[in-house]
């Protein structure tokens, strides 16, 4: 195996991740067995965190106390419905879901002014769902209309399970058809939001 960089090290950390999503989906919230595995598991995402402040740091650049202490700065800063400036808790917090939205959404626009539309900062990398749905989320946030339901024989579905049927002969349909779902996908967000961020 060669040298550790950044690079060669991210296939892991989104592995990590991954398997961090996964233990969550699939484990029982207060059993045993499924807390010790996600303490493992965050405990491996954390580790991958480590190898790269310290990467960082052998380049001089950053140390881990720095990784660590823009967090705490940047959770004060983003969350003033919850913290005062000085890191203490606020004594109220909105009543809203939405109201807390409004405000996180503020602060973010107010630190990076150089944004030019709500869709900038999404990942190109992200799973083509994964960013369809972010597409989606932010534009419903910035006011825009939000395309649901246009396809007119889109079916109704109630559950998450139902959902995940849906999208599953969805994908198999495109691949009967030899067409690559992820990509068509990607292809159907660079369309609709393409010149929108």
């Amino acid at each position: 195996m060669g040298a550790l960089t950044h690079a060669s090290l991210v296939e892991y950390l989104l592995e990590e991740a991954y398997e961090v999503a996964e233990t969550i989906e699939t484990g029982i919230p207060g059993e045993p067995d499924s807390d010790a595995e996600l303490r493992g598991e965050l405990g491996d995402v954390l580790l991958q965190v480590v190898l790269h402040a310290r990467l960082a740091e052998e380049r001089g650049s950053f140390k881990f106390d720095d990784v660590a202490r823009g967090l705490s700065a940047k959770m004060v800063r983003r969350n003033p419905h919850v913290f005062r400036p000085d890191g203490t808790l606020q004594d109220s917090f909105p009543a809203t879901v939405e109201e807390i939205v409004r405000k996180w959404d503020a602060v973010k626009s107010a630190e990076r002014p150089e944004r030019r539309g709500p869709f900038e900062g999404i990942p190109d990398a992200l799973p083509a769902l994964a960013k369809a749905q972010k597409f989606l989320d932010r534009a419903a946030r910035a006011g825009w209309a939000v395309p649901a339901g246009e396809l007119g024989e889109t079916p109704a579905v109630t559950s998450e399970a139902e959902l995940g049927e849906l999208l599953l002969a969805v994908v198999g349909s495109a691949r009967e058809q030899g067409f690559d779902a992820e990509r068509a996908l990607r292809g159907a967000i660079r369309r609709r939001f393409d010149g929108t961020s």
